[in-house]
Parts: structure tokens; C-alpha cells; sequence
């Protein structure tokens, strides 16, 4: 078996390869695990990620199919490693490809500058959630991802099992910032933003580069910072967060 970066040119198979994936593992229908496939592992998208410098895809192949696939995503700003998806072909199961994969990813993101490590998986996913397990990742949270108008929860794994929280103010309501729950945006990070200390209700995102708080997002999850003009563009499905 071979690992490696994948290209543009890697786009059908992959594409063909997650929906599988997917359609075995998820209780999603086929209608929107075919759009959703097509939005982050297209063409276009694998050739954006390949020029990311804080994103990596790696494709497993044996006998010149691929039949795997793993995406990856650094935050410099907080030195978080996501891994955000990490797919096998159903008949290639259970041979460690997975773990090959996540070696890849996890490789790559220490390279980056990452100095820990973040899992993300639904929570109907049992063998995701079981391969994360296995690895002796904890799991420190969850968050509510809203697919094709259907809620889902998703839990979060740490490698170290830690947490990183502060507590603002806004129009005399406390908030809390998960410092370790960061996406990437133009400018630098949003941090995700909750209600209560628990982190059930969430509230909306604080924009790392002027430290402004954001609570309106469209209907592609996309955020845009009032004050500074910081965008986020999801990596995942997570139009519902706000």
C-alpha cells in the first residue's frame, strides 16, 4: 500500500471512494452525501487544498486504486491539528489503512507546526468514534452540524484530552470561547462561542483577529466579521452552528 499527497486529478475516484464510505457509515441519504462529496472532495476543491499550505489530502492506494483518503487542516494561530475526515473504502476495512492514513495526517500537521491534535466525527459514526478511541484519543466535547436541514452531533477527540476556555462579557451576558474549537478565516481564526460553561448552547464566533464577537452566519456557514472584515469559510458541514 502506498500513501501519498492527492491531486486534482485523484477527484473522481475519491470522490467515488468517501461516497461509499459514507453511504456505509452514515445515516444520510444518498442525494446528500453525493452533493456534499461533490462541494469538499471535487476537483476544484482538492486542487484548493493542495495549494493551501495549512491543508493536506492523502490518498491510500493498493494495486492503482485509492482506498482511502484523510483530510487535514492547521490553525497556526492556535497550533490546533484537525482531522476532518478520514475515509476507507467498506472492502478495504479492518487492514489498518486508517491508521496509515491518520499517520500521514498526524505527520504532516506536527511538520506544520501543530502541537495538538483534534478528531472529528458524528456520533452515529460507531467505528469512527471506536477508531479514535482505539488510538487513546479522549473525548472532550461535542457540537451540533446540521445537515441537509437535519441536526447531527458530532464529537470532538483530543490526543491529549484538554480544553481551553475563557470567559468574556457581551451586553452583560457571560460567553464562553473554546480556544480549542478554531476554524480558519481570512484574517486569522474564529474561536466558537458558547452560552453556558458546558458548552451545549451555542452562541456564535469570536473572530481572532480584532477579538470581535460574530452571531450571524449564511446559509453556506460562512462568517464575516463586522469590525475587521475577517471571513470564515467552513471546512465542514456546519451551517447550523449558529
Amino acid at each position: 500500500m502506498h500513501v501519498r499527497q492527492a491531486s486534482p486529478a485523484d477527484g473522481d475516484p475519491v470522490r467515488e471512494l468517501v461516497e461509499r464510505s459514507m453511504l456505509s457509515s452514515y445515516s444520510l441519504g444518498p442525494g446528500t452525501i453525493t452533493a456534499a462529496v461533490g462541494e469538499w472532495f471535487g476537483t476544484d476543491a482538492l486542487a484548493e487544498k493542495r495549494d493551501d499550505g495549512d491543508r493536506a489530502v492523502f490518498v491510500a492506494e493498493r494495486d492503482d486504486a485509492i482506498v482511502g483518503v484523510v483530510d487535514a487542516a492547521y490553525v497556526p494561530e492556535t497550533g490546533t491539528g484537525d482531522v476532518l475526515w478520514l475515509h476507507v473504502h467498506p472492502d478495504y476495512r479492518g487492514e489498518g489503512i486508517g491508521r496509515r492514513l491518520f499517520e500521514a495526517a498526524t505527520d504532516w500537521l506536527a511538520d506544520a507546526g501543530a502541537d495538538h491534535v483534534r478528531g472529528l466525527v458524528l456520533s452515529n459514526n460507531a467505528d469512527g468514534n471506536a477508531f479514535y478511541r482505539e488510538l487513546g484519543f479522549e473525548r472532550v466535547g461535542e457540537r451540533e452540524v446540521e445537515i441537509d436541514g437535519t441536526p447531527y452531533t458530532e464529537h470532538v477527540y483530543h490526543g491529549e484530552g484538554r480544553e481551553r476556555v475563557t470567559v468574556l462579557e457581551d451586553d452583560g451576558r457571560e460567553v464562553y470561547v473554546d480556544l480549542e474549537d478554531a476554524s480558519r478565516g481570512s484574517l486569522g481564526p474564529f474561536f466558537t462561542v458558547f452560552a453556558d460553561a458546558d458548552k451545549t448552547e451555542r452562541y456564535g464566533f469570536q473572530c481572532g483577529h480584532c477579538d470581535t464577537l460574530a452571531t450571524a452566519m449564511d446559509s453556506m456557514g460562512r462568517v464575516e466579521c463586522s469590525a475587521c472584515g475577517n471571513t470564515r469559510k467552513p471546512t465542514r458541514w456546519d451551517a447550523a452552528y449558529l
